[in-house]
């Protein structure tokens, strides 16, 4: 059997081995949008997947029929020069006995040549892929036992491989989108057609909470909600609505942890951006109070008559407004009033002294209100910010100016409605102007009060970033407030005064008592 040796001679080789796979199932989590409350949720898919234990592929068997590197006619010429080698030898061809374990050696040999499996192939480097250009998921068809990695396109050779999202890959190849590490978890997030670890994803895609900066937790229907503030979009969990987290008084945002406000003595919480440009004592408030009498000079509204402004705390504040009928009304407290009977009003005479987050010493003093005119004075909420306690006075005025011109009883929505027109023109008159000050003599005031007011720079010149934003804030407010008197009332005054003017249609309300339709 030399001609046996001849074909097969050396030509014995092994592979072991097998290909291990592993597959994922899939899942999903739900968010949305429901009922007026903000919820929200994850945006992917969840797969779930492992490793399959014991699936091991073997390559195909190739019998020797199957053979096409050798003909018949090269068959034929190596069994003629054996036996004519035998010839010339004057031997037989003969089977002897060690020659039969040899022939059945080349014959396993030839068996376990023909069960070939691909060498293994090097594993790449971990790149970072652009997943996004592999979906939607297409099938891919491989000649049997030939396999293409999705994410390094390198052939997947001997060893183990992952079956997911339509695809192949190396399982160090299949690799999360937010920190570029192997997923070997058994669940994993989808977004964007990119996978996650599941906590890659959170990280990433689930809302925080911008007060007790945890992870919003997810409500019983497996929703992630959350409440959110319809200017500032603060988002937040529902339960501080309840806990007692407090708000600031002006811009009516949530406290965060990672924040203090200053609380003022009467219980009230101030955000340290507001505090930036509060106004605390009577006396700081004259400047502003000057810019707000030619403001309405500038509208042909001069208020000929000297009405004292006072700053005070709430408490006095609410026993002034026992039996006054008018007065700006924010609930669930009234920050101005305009007064037209004799009374003693405790007000603030100084700036407060501050420290470690508190009002140390409120200076107040009593001031003795006599009845001149139909009003005797107008009182204003101290600890606010300037344009809110401008607009607060605006709106105040307007009320003693209705009143000092003769003006019939009117309608809350009426008297409301117009006098929230008139707070809501002056902040868009600070706002265009951009600066707190419209007058020399208004900026030499406020000047000769800096000394007893460490923020006044915030009060004239150019305003900051935050301030303008609140002031944006404030008008916010008067034109979504949903009460009848404020908010309709506004709404309809300030309709009116867009097509008709404010002289017309305060001509028209002095007739009828109603806005111009």
């Amino acid at each position: 059997m030399g001609w046996l040796e001849k074909i097969f001679g050396g030509s014995t080789h092994r592979i072991s081995g097998g290909q291990y796979h592993g597959g994922y199932e899939g899942g999903q989590y739900h968010g949305g949008y429901n009922g007026g409350q903000y919820h929200s949720g994850h945006e992917g898919e969840q797969y779930h997947g492992g490793y399959e234990d014991s699936t091991i592929w073997d390559g195909p068997t190739t019998s020797v029929d199957a053979l096409s590197d050798f003909d018949n006619e090269e068959i034929d010429r190596a069994i003629a020069l054996s036996l004519a080698e035998e010839d010339q030898k004057g031997k037989k061809v003969i089977e002897s006995e060690p020659n039969l374990e040899e022939d059945e050696a080349l014959a396993k040999a030839l068996q376990e040549s023909l069960n070939v499996e691909l060498p293994p192939s090097p594993p790449p480097p971990p790149p970072r892929y652009d997943y996004g250009s592999l979906f939607p998921p297409v099938s891919y068809s491989f000649p049997y036992g030939y396999r293409i990695c999705a994410g390094c396109n390198a052939e997947i050779g001997h060893g183990r491989y992952l079956s997911c999202m339509g695809t192949v890959w190396h399982p160090e190849c299949f690799r999360c989108h937010g920190c570029n590490r192997p997923i070997s978890d058994y669940e994993f997030s989808m977004s964007d057609n990119r996978p996650y670890h599941k906590s890659c994803y959170k990280e990433q895609h689930h809302p925080k909470c911008d007060v007790c900066k945890n992870f919003i937790p997810t409500n019983p229907a497996g929703l992630i909600e959350y409440r959110a503030h319809p200017f500032w979009l603060q988002k937040y969990c529902p339960s501080h609505e309840t806990d007692g987290t407090p708000r600031c008084c002006s811009c009516e945002r949530m406290e965060p942890v990672d924040a203090r406000y200053l609380i003022l003595d009467d219980g009230r919480k101030l955000c340290l951006e507001c505090l930036d440009s509060s106004i605390m004592d009577t006396h700081e408030c004259q400047p502003l109070y000057l810019e707000i009498q030619e403001f309405y000079e500038g509208l042909n509204m001069k208020v000929e008559q000297q009405i004292p402004l006072l700053l005070v705390e709430r408490q006095a504040l609410n026993e002034a407004m026992e039996g006054e009928k008018n007065g700006h009304y924010h609930m669930p407290e009234t920050r101005g009033l305009c007064l037209s009977e004799e009374q003693t009003i405790s007000t603030i005479s100084r700036r407060p002294r501050i420290g470690g987050y508190r009002i140390l010493d409120m200076f107040t003093e009593p001031y003795r209100l006599i009845r001149q005119c139909e009003v005797t004075a107008i009182l204003i909420l101290y600890g606010l910010p300037r344009l809110l306690t401008g607009s607060i006075l605006a709106h105040e005025m307007m009320h003693a100016w209705l009143r000092l011109k003769g003006y019939p009883s009117l309608s809350p929505e009426v008297e409301e409605g117009i006098c929230q027109v008139l707070a809501h023109m002056w902040l868009d008159s600070e706002i265009i102007a951009g600066s707190g000050s419209t007058s020399t003599s208004a900026s030499s005031s406020a000047s000769s009060s800096s000394s007893s007011s460490p923020s006044t720079s915030s009060k004239k010149g150019k305003r900051s970033d935050f301030e303008k934003k609140l002031g944006d804030f404030f008008k916010h407010q008067i034109e979504s407030d949903t009460s009848a008197a404020y908010g309709d009332g506004f709404r309809e005054g300030n309709k009116a005064v867009l097509k008709y003017g404010l002289k017309t249609t305060l001509d028209h309300i002095r007739l009828t008592g109603t806005f111009p339709c």
